[in-house]
This record gives structure tokens, sequence and C-alpha cells, in this order.
């Protein structure tokens, strides 16, 4: 519920906290150490404190061995998880953490434009439904893709390199003592640490990439030192991961379709008494909406119309619209389909990305174990951006002349010649910095005769920094003829204009230049104590926690200063003195030649801050989170008819407290504003593991999870513009979290080995989705300054109740209905020694049915998309001692990508769909067993097919975007001392 304040269990609970780890940090004297989950068993000498698996029987090795201890790991759960451990993510084909998760069941990674995954979903929930840990603590990244922006809580994946990783763990169903925040699941990733393999080891791996899009060798290597004294009592662990790589991707986009905007005249209706023919274009004459191109009045006087054979000064009406186009009504006319900028693009640019890991484990005897991590990743990111606009959307005073128009069943224009066109030229320098940190202290003690009881604290903290320069040049043609023809993947044009030619005659006029930045930073951290008593199995467990999250994005922008420079020391006739042939068949421009003539940096150092970044799209704004979380758990085992029944049951309670701010404009002012909100929950959980019979378990869970709001959604973003002062769009701190009620049922058959097939049911009863709504509040609770109001606002407020005034807010509120997930997951991992020896395979497959109900059920429905509704993925296997094969296909089903009706051309009637998409990648190595080291050759290819990613506007010939990431091959060589 939402309430003001804190209630007095609260503040008990919260100095409760403060003198628990207050306690606990002194008795750690400045040395400290970061601690799993408490789900997660802590690693220690005693015999009474050994995992009741002890995965260090497992006899085979390599990539089969990993499986093994997943499966055994999973079996031993009492609820529902999946995990891959180091042999899995160390010999995937996979270039980060995403990459590695896929091979999970319900899991879908979002991938960048380069075909790279940047962060994951689960069981068909947004990515911002994922919690994602690394050592227990939040992971919170400020960065963003080639082609995002993200702008809630997705966490990028492709800064941390696989190789600092032992095992990652997606818990499905949520338990007491892990945090919340993730409806769909949490994903923990853990850092290798020294005792995890005791003695002294040192691991190294060499690779070299190529991609057949960037067509360059480039070179990506790691190395890992880990010692641990002879008595047991301490270790060091040391590594580093460098990638230097190259990347290309070429592609095509729309930015949305349209149709023609026809006036009165165009259209063939009679205007009303009173209304300009010419100016004014009624809906009657456009039923699909959209209506981005407006053609002109009558025909210009230019090159191109004189070369089609029309008389400029003729006016276009219906009539003269048909003749043109043969055997099409004005009906078809308005609605037929053109993209709004057509426009192959190509991205190319180097990538760099250092990160170091580290861990030091002191165990000074059997009752304490300290240990603390750190882990610093960075990277550098340049994109030379460039793609050329065929302009269907009004451009500067007209757009286009469509003649011999011939359109399909659904009026998408197959073939046409455009009269009076247009191209614009988009030269984009990417250029992207971020950096991550993370340090994670804590420790175990156990106290008692027996050891009995056990306390575990932890303090973690991250930070993140992340800054985009994005300068845009943009020269325009001169107007000319295209035949355009769309009958394959995506429409083609040819002109009379060579496009790769710097003197084809190419100008400001209709052209401009753009300066935008961006600069994020997300903090995270996390103060922790938890107290089991009880031994590994059978225990009460209870914990409090004090979670903060902070995220800020600032946009800068000095577009028009620039602009004004440009113009006037880069004059039309000096244009193609700073434009190159481009590498796809298109110009590019001399960036640094540009930059120097223009004073770039002068005007760069100057950017003002505005109220978005142009670059994304993202609002400026910040979100400071204060959390306080208390659990009590019961763990324990009983039989149940002779066989051995496992449970866990907690409950969990959150209190959250939240700053929500950003820029506000009103009037000639600008300030920052800020808005708070606050709301608790009681989260209750249980999980139950049955060995039904031999080999077979029963498994079942219940829980109540959440997600806060989404931050984007609460900016404050407040205007006030309606002279009756009656009307305000604004921000909503006041939104309820997302709240799910889950239950899973599962059943698993261990075949022996890694062999596994498993079945789970699950549903969710998610609430708390948003919509644009209207709530009613009174003035003095915007945080609107009386002075910023116009004299007619003043007096307009002051008539209806002053600052009491009640005024219609238009922000996002909760919907008053309920998403309803019902899917399936199946897992089979299979050996097939009997068929040849080392011979095996892995396969899941996963099925997802979403039903909104309620009285706001359009509402909900309206926002569901990038849920795939069948995702599976298949790996076949073969490994001896020195030799490995492994090929692995991943596939997911094409699903709503944008809510309907939200797309640049403005179409009320479509939707963008992503396409099916499948990827084959491979895996081999060669073991040199007789040299030092024992060295592994290995060889990767990426996307064998060479799939595309694309996606489509309502129908299958009107793509948006489609991009070509091309195959990538590695060879490599690891081994260890």
């Amino acid at each position: 519920m939402y309430r003001e304040g804190s209630s007095v269990q609260v503040r008990i609970a919260r100095t409760a906290l403060s003198h628990a780890l207050g306690l606990a940090l002194i008795g750690l004297a400045g040395t400290t150490v970061a601690q799993e989950q408490a789900v997660q068993d802590a690693p220690a000498p005693a015999a009474a404190r050994q995992s009741p698996v002890d995965l260090d029987q497992v006899v085979v090795t390599g990539y089969r061995q990993s499986l093994q201890y997943s499966t055994e790991a999973k079996r031993e759960a009492t609820g529902f998880t999946d995990s891959i451990f180091s042999e899995d993510i160390g010999k995937f084909p996979d270039t980060n953490i995403a990459e590695s998760l896929a091979r999970i069941p319900g899991i879908q990674i979002d991938r960048d434009v380069n075909g790279e995954g940047l962060n994951v979903g689960i069981r068909g929930l947004p990515q911002s439904f994922t919690k994602t840990l690394i050592n227990g603590g939040e992971a919170a990244t400020a960065s963003i893709g080639l082609n995002r922006g993200n702008q809630n809580r997705e966490v990028d994946l492709n800064l941390f390199p696989t190789e600092f990783f032992n095992k990652l763990t997606v818990y499905k169903s949520p338990q007491a003592s892990l945090p919340e925040g993730g409806i769909s699941g949490v994903v923990d990733m853990r850092v290798m640490r020294p005792f995890d393999i005791p003695g002294r080891h040192f691991n190294y791996s060499g690779q070299f990439d190529y991609n057949t899009i960037g067509e360059k060798w480039n070179p990506r290597g790691s190395a890992m030192y880990s010692w641990t004294n002879d008595e047991g009592t301490f270790g060091a662990m040391v590594g580093a991961s460098v990638v230097r790589t190259r990347m290309a991707v070429r592609g095509w986009e729309s930015v949305g379709w349209m149709n023609p905007a026809l006036n009165y005249q165009q259209c063939g209706l009679a205007a009303p008494e009173g209304v300009d023919p010419l100016n004014n274009r009624p809906a009657e004459c456009n039923p699909g909406g959209g209506g981005s191109l407006q053609m002109p009045n009558t025909v210009p006087d230019n090159a191109s119309t004189l070369g089609a054979g029309m008389t400029p000064g003729d006016t276009i009406d219906a009539e003269w619209l048909m003749a043109q186009n043969p055997g099409l009504t004005i009906d078809q006319i308005t609605e037929a389909l053109f993209p709004r900028l057509a426009r192959p693009v190509d991205m190319s640019g180097d990538r760099e990305r250092d990160a170091v890991v580290g861990s030091l484990e002191w165990r000074p005897n059997d009752r304490m174990h300290f240990y603390v991590d750190a882990l610093y990743s960075q990277a550098n990111y340049e994109n030379d951006r460039i793609d050329m606009n065929l302009v269907g959307r009004t451009f500067g005073p007209v757009g286009f002349i469509p003649t011999n128009m011939q359109l399909d069943a659904n009026n998408v224009v197959t073939r046409a010649t455009l009269v009076n066109a247009q191209f614009f030229l988009e030269a984009r320098p990417y250029r992207d910095e971020v950096q991550y940190w993370n340090i994670n202290p804590g420790a175990t003690f156990w106290f008692g005769e027996d050891e009995s009881i056990q306390l575990d604290v932890q303090a973690n903290w991250s930070r993140s920094w992340f800054f985009r320069e994005s300068p845009t040049i943009l020269p325009a043609s001169p107007f000319t003829t295209v035949e355009y023809v769309n009958d394959g993947d995506h429409p083609v044009f040819t002109s009379g204009l060579d496009l790769n030619d710097p003197n084809a005659g190419w100008s400001w006029s209709g052209g401009r230049v753009n300066l935008n930045n961006e600069k994020r930073v997300t903090e995270a951290g996390r103060l922790r104590a938890d107290l089991r008593f009880g031994d590994e199995v059978n225990n009460l467990k209870v914990g409090v926690a004090h979670d903060r999250f902070y995220r800020t994005i600032v946009g800068f922008d000095n577009s028009a200063e620039w602009q004004a420079n440009v113009f006037e020391t880069v004059p039309d006739a000096q244009i193609p003195n700073f434009l190159r042939p481009g590498p796809y068949g298109f110009i590019t421009v001399d960036f640094d030649a540009f930059m120097r003539a223009t004073d770039y940096q002068r005007f760069f150092d100057e950017a003002p801050e505005v109220n978005s970044s142009q670059s994304v799209g993202a609002a400026s704004g910040g979100v400071n989170e204060r959390n306080f979380a208390a659990y009590v758990e019961v763990n324990g085992e009983t039989e149940v008819w002779n066989r051995n029944l496992r449970f866990n049951a907690g409950v969990r309670y959150v209190d959250t407290d939240q700053e929500i701010s950003g820029p506000v404009t009103l009037g000639a002012d600008r300030q920052w504003q800020t808005l708070e909100g606050s709301y608790d929950e009681w989260l209750p959980s249980m999980s139950l593991r049955w060995d039904v019979a031999d080999d077979w378990v029963l498994r079942m869970s219940s829980s109540r999870t959440l997600t806060r709001p989404n931050p984007r959604s609460m900016l404050p973003a407040t205007t006030f513009s309606d002279p009756s002062a009656e009307i305000a769009d604004q921000g909503n701190p006041d939104l309820s979290p997302y709240l799910s009620t889950n239950f899973d049922l599962g059943l698993e058959w261990y075949t022996g080995d890694e062999g596994m097939v498993a079945l789970t049911l699950f549903n969710k009863r998610v609430s708390g989705y948003t919509y644009q709504g209207i709530t009613v509040r009174p003035f003095r609770e915007l945080g609107i300054p009386l002075d910023a109001l116009s004299e007619n606002q003043l007096a307009a407020l002051n008539a209806n109740g002053g600052l009491d005034a009640p005024i219609n807010v238009r922000q996002q509120v909760n919907a008053n209905a309920t998403l309803d997930i019902q899917g399936w997951e199946l897992i089979w991992v299979q050996p097939l020694d009997f068929v040849f020896q080392g011979l095996g395979f892995m396969a899941n497959y996963t099925d997802i049915d979403l039903e909104p109900t309620g009285q706001e059920a359009d509402q909900l429905a309206g926002n569901l998309f990038g849920i795939a509704p069948v995702m599976w993925n298949a790996t076949a296997y073969w490994e001896n001692d020195v030799a490995s094969v492994r090929l692995s296909y991943n596939w997911v089903e094409g699903s709503a990508q944008r809510a309907l009706g939200n797309n640049e051309g403005g179409l009320t009637y479509a939707q963008y769909f992503g396409e099916d998409r499948g990827q084959l990648d491979l895996s081999a190595s060669y073991t040199l067993s007789w040299l030092p080291s024992s060295p592994q050759l290995t060889f990767n290819v990426l996307n064998i097919t060479n799939k595309n990613t694309r996606n489509y506007l309502a129908f299958p010939n009107v793509p948006g975007e489609i991009y070509e990431p091309g195959r990538t091959f590695l060879v490599g060589i690891r081994g260890t001392f």
C-alpha cells in the first residue's frame, strides 16, 4: 500500500539492522568478503559443512563434467533453478554472459544490431523484470547498446567476460532469502575464487576473431592466476581479460512506413466553407492514419519534374494523381505504403574492452571465513554509422510525387517512379565510453559447540559510468527521380544521381548538423546480515538488508550553435571538400577534417544540459531508491511415504522509498524537480522437492514477487501549458510496483551421469502494468511555482480554487488488469555412449501463452511486446580425452515489438513484429596433451548460417529494420599450468 513516512515497526527493524551490521563489521576488523546468497552453500573445510552433493566425485571431465554439475545442482535444489558451470561458460562459443545464459530454458536474450546479446528476459517478461546479481549484490550498468536506449532496469551483460565466472544460476522460483525485484527470476553470477580450485593454477587463453562484414582479424585474450597456501587458510586470485575487435554491421532501415496525406483538392472532396482546400488534410482522405507524405499543391520547377515531362505550376489534384498512376483509384493512392526514410546502413568501428577481477579468501580457522571480490571493466566503442536516406516523410516544404505506382493486396507499393525525390546523408561518429566497478566484501562465522549457528554479512557496492558523444552531419542532395522497387527482402532504389560522388551537388538546403551527447551514472549498494540456526538442510534463517539504487541520465545539446557556425564556415560550395566515397555505395564524411574546420571541440565543450538525449530519446532525470528488507525462512526435510521431502518456506518484507527527479521547463524557467513515493509489500514463498521414486523428483513452488516501477514512467517531465489551468502532464512517482503471484509444478527424471528429463509447468499472474491515464491532483502537489504561470493561467487557477484547484494530470497509471502467463518448459540431457563413446545431446523447449484479464485488459494488451511465445535450443556434443566438437542451435519465435500504432509513420493499424530467428554455432577443440600446460587449440564459428535480424510493420514486405551481423570465426589456444 501507499503511505507517508515509515511505520514504527520499520523504524525498529532498521535500527536492528544498523546494530547487527555494525557489530558484524566491527568483528571483521576491516577484513571482509562477499558471501553468496543464503541459498548457496558457504565453502568450508569442515566435513560438517560439506554440500549434500559432493560434485568432486564426478569422474568425467570437460564439457560433460559441466553438464553433470548442472544436473546435480538442479536435482539437489529445493526450488526451480538452472545453473551453468565454468566448463559450460568457458567452452561455449560465447562472447559474453548473455550468450551463455541463452542456453538455459526460458531465457530470451535481447540482441544488439551486431547480433551480440545485451540483456536477458525470463519466461515471457521484459528484460527489466530480471534481477541480475554479481556475487549476491545488484548489478546495475549505465551502458546502452549500439541501437538501444535502455531507460529502465535492464542490465547490459556484454561488459562482463565469461572467463571471470565459474557459475551462473537462474532462480525461477523465489525464496525469502533472495533479493526481491525480479518477477521473472533472479540471475546470480558468481566470480571465480581461489578455493574453488585449491592449489596453484595459471589459466591462459588467446584468440583471434574474424567477422565477414568487418573483414579484419582481431585479438582477444585472458589470464587468471589462483593460489592457496598449503595450510588451506589463505588464497588469492587475479585475472584479466582484453578484447580488441572490429565491429561491423550492414543493414537497411525504414524508420516507419507512411501513406500520403492528401488535401481536399488532391482527395477530390469539396472543402467546407471557410476551409483552405490546399492546406487542410481531412481524416476522410486518410482513414488509415499516418499521412507523413505531403505532396506539393502544384508541380515544382526542377530538373526532376522537367525530366519526367511534367509542367511546372500544374495543379496536383485527384484527377492529376490518377492520371499519373493509371489503374489506381484515389482511395488506393491515399493508402499506398512507402517507407518514411528508406536507407541502407553501414556501421563499423573499433571496440575495446579491458577487465580485471580479483578475489582474496582467508580461513583462519574452521569458524571463520573471510573473502573480498573486486571487479572492474571498461570499454570504449567507436562506431562510424552512415546511412543514405531516401526521403519519404515531408522534408522541408514538400515530399516526393509518386507516379506509375503498382500496389499489392495490402496497398504496399511494389514499384513506382518517384519524382521530386531527395536524399540526405546521415553520418554519425558515435564515441562511447563505459566503466563498471564492483567490490564485494563479506564474511561467514560459525558459533556453538556443533557450529549450528551461522552468521553471514555482506557489503556490496557497484558503480557504472557511461558517456556517449554523437554528432551528426546531414547534407542533402538535389532533387532527382528515383526508380523504386519492393519485391525482395527490402525496397531498393536507383536514380540518376551517383550517391557515392562527393561532387553530386550536396548542400545544406534541407540538411543540418546535430551535436548531441549523453551521460549516465548508476550506483547500487547493499548491506545485509543473515543468521542461520541449524545445519545445511534443517534450519531457520532470519536476515535484514538495506539496498540503494541510483541512476541518472543527462542529455546535452548544442546543435543550433554548431549548425550556425557550420553553415558559415562550410558553405555549400565547400561541402565536397569534406566528403569521401563510402564503403557501402554512398558517400561518407571525413570526420576529423570536418570537426577541425567547424571548431567542433569548442561547441562540444560548451554543450548545455537539455531535457532529453536526442541520440536515443532518453529523458534526462534520475531515480534514487532506498529499500529495506527483512525475512524469515525455514528449510528442512522429512519423509512422506518413505520418500524424502525437502521444503523451503518463508516471507520477505520490503519497504521502498523513492525520489524521482528531472529537469522541468515551465515558461522560461528550467529547474530540477523532485517527486517522492513509497510503498511496502509482504512477499511469501514456499517450495517443495519430493523424491517420489528412485531418480524421480516432483517439485512445486508458490510465491509472490515484485519488480519496482520503470523509472522512465516516474520522471517529472512536467508541462503545464493549458491556458485554462486544468490539464497538466507529469510523471507518476506513486506508481505501484509490478506484483506477481506464481505457481510452478515440475517432474524430473535423472537417468544417470549428466542425463536428465524435466518438465515444468508455470503460471504467473502479474499486475501493475501501466498506461497513459488521468489522475486528479490539487495544484499544490505538482511542484509548479506560481511565478511560472502566465497571467491567464494564474487567473484561471485562482478562480478554480487556487493552490487546491483540481488538476487533471495526464501520466502513466497502473491498469486495473492482470496478465496471466501460462507456459511449460521441457529439458532433455542425454548421453549417447551406447551409440558412440563421448556422444550426447542436450535440448530444451519453452512455450508461453499470455492472456490479459480485468476491466482494463485492453490497455494491458497494448503494452505486451518483445515476448517470444516459443523458444528452444539444442546442442549435440562429442568429446574424448583430447578432442571435442559441439554444435548448438538457438531459436526464438518472432513476436510483437512495439504497441499497436506506436510507429514513426503513425499508421493506426500497424504494429512491429520481429521475425523468427535461429542461430547455429560451432565449437571445437583439440588438446596437445604432450606439451606443457596441455594447450588446447580451439575453433569456433558464430552464426554459421549468416542469419540476419529482421522485423516488419504489419506485413512481411513492409520491413522496419534488417541487420546483417555476418559470421564470426574464432581461432585460439588455451591451457592451464
